[in-house]
């Protein structure tokens, strides 16, 4: 879709050849990712992690040396930032970047931090980090044109409603007719616009795995059993009170879970299970 909407702004604005030019500047744009200020850049701005600070910094790099060592992974290949958050978590970002939370640095055991520090590493190695950052490169102008798509759409609806009921009725036909239309016409856009978010959601799922086999396999995968369980625990509670307010916490649907990026604990806990029967 990304492609389409390119293609078609590019050569309307500035002809076919230039139009072209433009085209396969964008394309060549993703190399910006691999660009190491980019990718910082990228961090700071967008996913709105800092540097740690000196304290932060003597307790985090020691770990990832420790990580990295049992990896064979040079330490320093990789920048460590900060995120201030009451979340445990930790993140892969861009190509170098290991982001972890304020809470994960300073309320979890050592060895468990390693274990997450390790999943993080686990998806440098396997290439998520990498693939993440190109799809949403290349993704942005195709969201930008669904979401503006959307906008207009509430618009149209909204005046529709100002003026009748039938006014409104039309107007669902219209748009009705003109997703059938678009279905027909341009089913090489659209069918892949419908499958890709269920597509790129399962790979997310399986690269967690991944990752936690990685983390595992460097010797943690009791660590990552823990904050495996510690995750759920954190959900059990949530549950827990909403049930005393009276309240029941809405459960994912089928396509919600379809639609997910990571597995739930149970069935990532079933995945290290091998691992932890070699420990014991």
């Amino acid at each position: 879709m990304s492609l389409a909407v390119v293609s078609a702004i590019s050569v309307a604005m500035f002809g076919s050849t230039a139009g072209w030019i433009v085209i396969l500047a964008w394309l060549a744009s993703g190399a910006l990712v691999f660009h190491r200020p980019t990718e910082l850049a990228f961090a700071r701005h967008v996913l709105k992690l800092r540097r740690p600070l000196a304290e932060e910094r003597a307790r985090l790099e020691p770990i990832w040396r420790e990580v990295t060592a049992r990896a064979g992974v040079e330490a320093d290949t990789y920048e460590l930032m900060i995120e201030n958050s009451t979340d445990l978590n930790a993140m892969a970002a861009a190509g170098h970047v290991v982001g972890v939370t304020t809470y994960a640095l300073n309320r979890i055991p050592s060895s468990n931090l390693a274990a997450v520090l390790a999943h993080e590493l686990g998806h440098h190695t396997g290439g998520h980090a990498w693939a993440g950052l190109l799809g949403y490169w290349y993704s942005l102008p195709g969201r930008i044109a669904w979401a503006v798509t959307r906008g207009l759409a509430r618009v149209a609806l909204a005046v529709a409603r100002v003026f009748s009921f039938a006014g409104t009725g039309l107007m669902y036909l219209f748009m009705g007719a003109f997703v059938v239309f678009g279905f027909i016409a341009a089913w090489y856009i659209t069918i892949p616009l419908v499958l890709a978010p269920y597509l790129l959601a399962a790979a997310g799922r399986r690269g967690e795995l991944r990752a936690d086999q990685q983390s595992a396999a460097l010797g943690f995968a009791p660590e990552m059993a823990q904050v495996l369980h510690h995750f759920q625990a954190e959900q059990d509670a949530a549950k827990a009170h909403a049930a005393a307010q009276g309240r029941k916490l809405r459960e994912p649907g089928g396509l919600a879970k379809l639609l997910s990026s990571h597995p739930d604990n149970y069935t990532r806990l079933r995945a290290l299970e091998p691992y932890l029967q070699t420990v014991r």
